[in-house]
């Protein structure tokens, strides 16, 4: 009678050990690969033309560069951007770094208008306009209508 106890008592821990089992053996495996794939989306070379702060920022390493605040580092990279490339390029990388960092969300309307600003001077303001989204609510298009005013 012991051994049928015995028995029962096995079967009884059975499917919850194996799940047990099967959890311990894949939840590290799942956090490896989760951290090894964050680490890889990071942009460790600071080449990157992307507006969000890359990991190896080389604007950091200067004391100048050290006062400054991510919001006013983003803002004068996509200043450049909207020189070399146009408006609606820096407009779509605003949005993503918002997206990326959502700290940044408080500062998006100052710097879609001073996009708005640049992009009058560098295209005129019908051009300039013909760019505008609802990146941040109308802030560029305010910065155009300022700066054409």
């Amino acid at each position: 009678m012991k051994h049928s106890m015995n028995q029962q008592t096995r079967r009884g821990r059975g499917p919850a050990r194996r799940i047990g089992r099967t959890l311990a053996f894949v939840l590290p495996v799942v956090l490896v690969l989760s951290g090894t794939l964050a680490v890889t989306r990071v942009n460790w070379s600071g080449n990157s033309t992307d507006p969000v702060l890359t990991a190896a920022d080389t604007s950091v390493g200067s004391p100048r560069a050290a006062k400054r605040a991510p919001q006013d580092i983003l803002r004068d990279k996509l200043l450049t951007e909207l020189q070399q490339e146009d408006p609606g390029i820096a407009l779509t990388h605003l949005q993503q770094a918002v997206n990326g960092r959502p700290s940044l969300a408080k500062h998006c309307a100052s710097i879609a208008r001073a996009l708005g600003q640049a992009a009058v001077r560098v295209y005129g303001p019908t051009r300039a306009q013909s760019y505008a989204r609802p990146v941040c609510d109308t802030s560029f298009a305010t910065g155009v209508a300022a700066a054409h005013s």
